[in-house]
This record gives structure tokens, C-alpha cells and sequence, in this order.
């Protein structure tokens, strides 16, 4: 067994690069099928879905995005700082004592019950200014929210209150099915049952992606696109709208190793070659957010070539069978979410692979990797 080249330079493992340029065209393809009288809330929580609060905010607001939704105060804050004109929409159930915050930053909170805005109601009188909110029902996510039921008559409680100014009215779709069109249209069917969001006299938003995306007729003032701003979910012919990924996740290659057949890798030997080959061991692992689900079934990209994860990923190296005389070196760039040559890999397949969501395997990506903002 030859133990082959080693990169002998130190680097930092694996980066994000984000394509910035992409970005801007996914805002525009959204906005070329939304209503003039429908406003666009970009939803930014999470880093950005992982990408990068910051410099993703600061580039859809150079493209015209002027609201903007984050789940915690310190999200909106930090938005703040460098969008001194954007509406920012803070999802999360804000504590009461921030009051004060959010009318100097002119944030916007989301109602989550009528004790929640009695709270928020009762510190904002005791500030200079007014504190303006959006009411989130809940019409069947069973997660925050005023009960649909409910809804108009905690309306109507806080109408003569002159420190919170309820704007608008909000609700979350728990299923978007096309071939079940009824799950959500019910949803839809609760709102419309209470009158001023029949009515259009509040400032009102429903749709997420999916809905967006299948539902022209629940845009209402304003839909809160996520993910298919990010690329995802929307990457189909014929649809309402197409988009682009804009993130792609990127590590080197740390050895080349040749191994004979029967040769056994990773931790408890779960994979051993069938035949002489060559063994690539990349530098990235569970720690960085490549999920442990990958061992002996994920793939990489190499030289524009899909290679295989063998053995099991640990916490900082995972190990790949390039092939047999492969020409890979210490060094190579490697394509854990991409594309490279002729060949791509993006978090949709990744999360196939794991039983679960892209939306979950951008986020899971390691904050502290270098973000690299490209366009």
C-alpha cells in the first residue's frame, strides 16, 4: 500500500461560496409573478437559511426587497444596523420588556396570543411612541398564534389601545399539497371568516414558498418567500416561477492514498474495497455538518467526477474512493454541495440521502466556516 501525497499546507477545511448574482436573479424571477399590490417579505431567520444574515440582506435589499423576516430580536437588531429603511418582521414571540428596542428600531413584533399583546401593549405605554404589530393566527399549524376563533375579538381588544397599533394579520400554511388542495384552502377558508381579513383592512400575508408557488389567489398583500429565494423547491420547468441555489459548499482534498482490494476504511471497517482503487481523505466531517447518514452512501465531486463516501463520516475527515489511478491530489478542490464540470450535488439530494430537508442541511452547515459572497 502506498501512502500517497499529503497536503502539506495548512488550511481551514471546508468554506461556503454564495453567488450573490443568483440571488438577485431568484428575486427577480419572484417578483416578475407577484402582484404590483403584493409585497415581497424576504425570510432571513436562521443566518439566512445558513447562508449569511448580513450580506444576503444587504444584497436583496439592493435589488429592491424592502421587508424582511427574522424569528428573534437579535436578528432584527442586527438588520437594523445596516437597512436603516427596511420593515423587518420579527416572527418569535418577542418578550414585552424589549418594548422600548422595538420602537427605537422601528421592528415590527408578531402577536402570538392576547396575553402576548396585552404584555407587549402594557410596556410599550410606558415608552415614547407607538409599538406596531402583526397578529399571527392560528388557523390549523397548531403552532404560535391566536386561535382562528378567537381572532377577531383580540382584534377588537387592542383597537382604542394607543401604544400597539396592530398593522396586520398573519397565518402559516401546515400543508401545501397540490394533489390535496382541501388541507390548505381550509386554512385559507378560517381567515376568510374573520372580517377585516376578509375585509383587506389590515396588511395581510399567508403564503411561504410552497404556497406561493402553487396558490396565485393566497398572495393578499404579501407573501414570505424562504426557501425558494435560497434555490430550492422551485427548480422545475413549468412552474409559477423558477429559481437557482446560490450557496455552494466546498472543502480540499487532505491525502491520496492507494489501497489494495479487501482493504477496510473508517471507523469499524463498514466499508472495505473490492478492488484496488485509491482513497481520498477530504477535510470536512459531522462537526462541519456533514451528516453521519452519508457514510457509504453520499457523494462528493472530484475533478468533475461524483466519487463515492466509503467508511463511516467522522467528526472532521471523511474518506471517498476516487478510483484507481485517479490523477486526484492533495489539494483538489472537492464539491460537497455544487456544482463542478459537467456534475452537481445540491442539499435537496443530500437530504434525500438523510431522510430529511434542505432546509435542514443548509443550516446545519458549520456557522463559523468561511462564507465567500461571489456576483
Amino acid at each position: 500500500m502506498s501512502t500517497g501525497h499529503t497536503l502539506s499546507l495548512h488550511h481551514g477545511g471546508a468554506w461556503v461560496e454564495v453567488h450573490l448574482d443568483t440571488l438577485a436573479d431568484n428575486i427577480r424571477a419572484v417578483r416578475a409573478v407577484l402582484p404590483s399590490c403584493s409585497d415581497l417579505i424576504f425570510v432571513v431567520k436562521a443566518s439566512a437559511y445558513g447562508h449569511g444574515l448580513l450580506p444576503i440582506a444587504e444584497a436583496a435589499a439592493n435589488v429592491g426587497v424592502k421587508w424582511f423576516g427574522v424569528a428573534y430580536l437579535d436578528e432584527a437588531v442586527a438588520l437594523r444596523k445596516i437597512l436603516p429603511e427596511a420593515k423587518i418582521l420579527v416572527m418569535g414571540a418577542v418578550d414585552a420588556r424589549n418594548a422600548e428596542l422595538m420602537i427605537r428600531h422601528r421592528l415590527t413584533p408578531v402577536i402570538v396570543s392576547a396575553e402576548h399583546g396585552a404584555l407587549l401593549a402594557e410596556a410599550a405605554g410606558k415608552c415614547v411612541g407607538t409599538l406596531e404589530a402583526h397578529l399571527k393566527v392560528d388557523s390549523g399549524m397548531g403552532r404560535l398564534g391566536v386561535s382562528w376563533q378567537d381572532a377577531e375579538a383580540v382584534l377588537k381588544d387592542f383597537q382604542t389601545d394607543a401604544s400597539l397599533n396592530i398593522r396586520g394579520l398573519m397565518t402559516h400554511f401546515a400543508t401545501v399539497e397540490p394533489s390535496r388542495p382541501e388541507l390548505a384552502s381550509k386554512q385559507v377558508e378560517r381567515m376568510l371568516n374573520i372580517p377585516v381579513f376578509k375585509a383587506g383592512s389590515l396588511f395581510r400575508h399567508a403564503s411561504s414558498s410552497r404556497a406561493f408557488l402553487f396558490h396565485p389567489e393566497w398572495d393578499f398583500d404579501a407573501v414570505r418567500a424562504g426557501i425558494s429565494l435560497y434555490g430550492y423547491g422551485a427548480d422545475e420547468d413549468g412552474l409559477r416561477f423558477k429559481t437557482h441555489p446560490i450557496l455552494e459548499w466546498k472543502t480540499r482534498v487532505m491525502q491520496v492514498k492507494q489501497v489494495p482490494a479487501d482493504f477496510p476504511v473508517g471507523y469499524y471497517s463498514s466499508w472495505r474495497s473490492p478492488a484496488p482503487t485509491e482513497i481520498a481523505t477530504i477535510a470536512v466531517g459531522y462537526a462541519d455538518g456533514f451528516k453521519r447518514l452519508l457514510s457509504n452512501r453520499g457523494h462528493v465531486l472530484i475533478n468533475g467526477r461524483r466519487c463515492g463516501v466509503v467508511g463511516r463520516v467522522s467528526m472532521n475527515w471523511v474518506t471517498v474512493d476516487v478510483g484507481a489511478d485517479s490523477g486526484v491530489k492533495a489539494g483538489d478542490e472537492v464539491v460537497l454541495i455544487g456544482r463542478q464540470g459537467h456534475e452537481s450535488i445540491w442539499a435537496d439530494e443530500v437530504a434525500g440521502l438523510c431522510s430529511t430537508i434542505a432546509y435542514e442541511v443548509l443550516t446545519s452547515i458549520n456557522p463559523a466556516a468561511e462564507r465567500v459572497y461571489l456576483g
